[in-house]
């Protein structure tokens, strides 16, 4: 039974009329009516360390690992519908990968 029918009634009861709500005004028309002065001062002070920006500028150099061509083969595979998983090999590299952290961590200690 729906809210606000009644079982005795044949006919639906009608919904109640609810005025419009207000939009919301755009973020950039409330932004620009902000004070700059309102702005949070900062809660902390952070630093980059010089690894980190080692290995930051390391992730983003570009070594020729990328293959455009075998992305767009495999996924013209994918939408084929001809596209196999190797569970086996999957499996394998995982146990690698595992070995490798298990034993890199074994080291440091």
């Amino acid at each position: 039974m729906k809210i606000g029918n009644s079982p005795e009634s044949g006919a639906p009861a009608k919904a109640e009329q609810r005025p419009a709500a207000r939009k919301p005004e755009s973020t950039a028309t409330t932004d620009a009516a902000r004070p700059a002065a309102a702005a949070p001062a900062p809660s902390a002070q952070v630093a980059i360390s010089s690894a980190a920006k080692l290995a930051a500028s390391a992730a983003g150099s570009d070594d020729g690992s990328f293959d455009a061509a075998k992305v767009d083969r495999i996924a013209k595979a994918i939408s084929e519908g001809k596209f196999t998983v190797n569970a086996n090999a999957i499996a394998d590299k995982l146990v690698a990968n595992a070995q490798e952290l298990l034993s890199a961590r074994a080291n440091k200690h």
